[in-house]
């Protein structure tokens, strides 16, 4: 099974994630996130049903500091935020034969895409 995986590269965490993957017997492609030419329509496919607050990366320096506030923000807004400063993408971005997701959710990959993991990485900065 092939899966894109967008990532900011050197991240500790995805790089985790994509060895899970891997190890579930996928073929990973990862992109960088933070290079990645998204538009509006493509990004939000990623965000499904998810209120706007969970499409961010709270570990984001801009996020963390308070300059900007993922809870008080509509779709629209978001989203220009996001394409503006891809670094406050929620990471990963996955998406595999057509279906989309933020985040690492081992239980919803198993689901969606049928994949066993042995272990599951944690999702959200390692950093924190």
């Amino acid at each position: 099974m092939r899966v894109n995986f967008y990532e900011k590269p050197g991240c500790a965490n995805n790089t985790r994630q994509k060895r899970l993957l891997e190890a579930a017997g996928c073929q990973v492609l990862a992109h960088d996130l933070l290079r990645e030419p998204w538009t509006t329509e493509r990004l939000r496919a990623f965000f499904g049903d998810r209120p706007v607050a969970q499409w961010f990366n709270r570990a984001a320096p801009r996020v963390k500091s308070g300059a900007v506030r993922p809870d008080d923000l509509d779709a629209t807004t978001a989203l220009a935020l996001l394409l503006a400063e891809p670094l406050l993408i929620r990471r990963p971005l996955i998406e595999v034969a057509g279906w989309r997701t933020v985040g690492f959710d081992a239980a919803e990959l198993e689901r969606q895409i049928g994949v066993r993991f042995a272990s599951a990485a944690p999702d959200g900065c390692s950093r924190r």
